[in-house]
């Protein structure tokens, strides 16, 4: 099957970029063409648009089938009924339908000519008839290409293909006005930098400059999803400077601008905003394969790549310059922790997440003390037992957060570590940490104290459970 090219088409495709597309089509084309042969018999368009186009000419494969439609989502419905095994219709609002074929699922949207309000971002739906019309609404020129169907005609009115060949981000219409209309493009800039190693157009840097107070404008949901998709991207580090840059971040988390403490003349500490940055590309290179066993923190990592980034946000607070010229952050890791659990609450991360994050936060200078003095096996377990399910995650967080330039220190470091990690694996083979219980179980502690269950029983139970903690098995007797 052949792609052919559309007269709305700004160029052709180059051969070997289209041989790509193909290639990576082919397994869907079969799909595509049934559907856009069932619409075209009720009197419909129907195209692949956005994200699926451009991935396929970046060779990248097509995991979700973004369609665009003439259809009014009442048609949609009832031909992806007759074709699929099962839809459903959370996207009506919208126009938007979702079905299911075997393993392929499909959305398909009708059209749109969106306004906004102007002031709530949210849009206000109008559906449109025109493929042309839908593309120009679209976040960037890259993501406005689209191939039509059955005929497989490419369409690119907006030269997204020579954005993708150049890696540069452009909006289809003015950055400003494109901006204006859903704030929320702006971090999808910095998420596909992140994502695919692209640069903005300088006029998209200077509209996000000059438009960034509007990111408030977008739910704090929204903004978690982008920063989560930026996080667990390829190159994290560039999206985020982008957001930094722009201003943007100083409002969706400004804690992470907040850590360019300002460089004192003696230089008597280190730039705490470039190194939670090598932190953070550190960790995502000790992250297992994505298909490795829980153990190996199979990349990427959420809850690793949001401590790694976040571990020093206590330090601009609890900064102090000592009399004798140095400077200290004293319990940074404490009032860290803290303000990590206020800025994952407020972007309406899970508790789950928010918790694991902030206990990382927290646990991350602990081991620091293992090479002043030989810590004792209960200090390990102790170690062990308050990272719990945290503790490989732990492991590489600490190791990352190793950015010194002394190569006799970092190798000291490093050695200490895989020390402390020795002897963990050791300790772990003798006991099931996992399983660690007091000696006496709480009928036996209430039987011996003559007490009955209460207050001083749970007192009594956690008191056994540091002796077992720091002393080890020590029996019953």
């Amino acid at each position: 099957m052949h792609l052919r090219l559309s007269l709305v088409s700004t160029r052709p495709p180059p051969a070997a970029l289209l041989r790509q597309a193909v290639a990576q089509l082919a397994p869907v084309l079969p799909v595509l063409t049934d559907l856009g042969e069932r619409f075209a018999a009720q009197g419909h368009e129907l195209a692949l648009v956005g994200g699926p186009v451009r991935d396929a000419f970046l060779g990248r494969p097509a995991s979700d089938l973004d369609l665009a439609t003439s259809a009014r989502p009442d048609d949609t419905e009832r031909i992806l009924a007759d074709w699929g095994s099962a839809t459903w219709d959370m996207g009506r609002a919208f126009g938007t339908i979702g079905a299911r074929r075997g393993e392929h699922v499909v959305e398909v949207t009708t059209y749109r000519a969106d306004e906004y309000d102007g002031v709530t971002r949210k849009p206000v739906v109008a559906f449109g008839d025109s493929l042309e019309d839908d593309l120009v609404r679209r976040d960037f020129a890259c993501n406005a290409m689209a191939v039509r169907l059955p005929e497989i005609a490419f369409v690119d009115p907006h030269g997204g293909l020579a954005d993708l060949e150049a890696a540069v981000l452009r909006t289809p219409t003015a950055p400003e006005v494109s901006f204006g209309d859903d704030p929320l493009r702006m971090m999808r800039a910095a998420r596909f930098v992140a994502q695919l190693g692209f640069v903005p157009d300088p006029a998209v840097l200077a509209a996000m400059g000059e438009l960034a107070g509007t990111i408030e404008r977008v739910s704090a949901e929204r903004v978690r999803d982008e920063l989560s998709k930026l996080l667990t991207a390829a190159h994290p580090r560039a999206g985020l400077e982008l957001l930094v840059a722009s201003g943007i971040a100083q409002l969706v988390l400004p804690e992470l601008p907040a850590l360019r403490l300002e460089v004192d003349e003696h230089h008597r500490h280190k730039d705490v905003y470039d190194h939670s940055m090598i932190v953070l590309e550190q960790a995502m290179d000790l992250e297992g394969p994505s298909d490795g066993p829980p153990e190996s923190v199979p990349g990427p990592d959420l809850v690793l790549r949001l401590a790694a980034l976040l571990h020093d946000i206590g330090k601009p607070a609890t900064r102090r310059f000592e009399s004798g010229g140095g400077v200290s952050f004293h319990h940074h890791e404490v009032v860290g922790a803290k303000l990590v659990a206020k800025r994952l609450k407020a972007l309406r991360f899970d508790k789950d997440t928010t918790r694991k994050v902030a206990r990382l936060v927290e646990l991350h200078l602990r081991f620091h003390g293992y090479g002043d003095g030989q810590w004792t096996d209960s200090a390990v377990r102790r170690y062990v037992v308050d990272a719990g399910d945290l503790l490989p995650r732990l492991h590489r967080l600490t190791r990352a957060d190793c950015t010194t330039r002394n190569v006799k220190k970092a190798r000291r470091l490093a050695a200490a570590y895989d020390d402390l990690e020795v002897r963990i694996e050791r300790l772990q083979a003798e006991e099931e940490f996992k399983a660690l219980r007091p000696e006496l179980d709480g009928n036996e502690i209430a039987q011996v104290l003559g007490i009955s269950p209460g207050p001083v029983l749970g007192r009594a139970y956690k008191h056994l459970l540091q002796v077992r903690t720091d002393d080890g098995p020590v029996g019953k007797d």
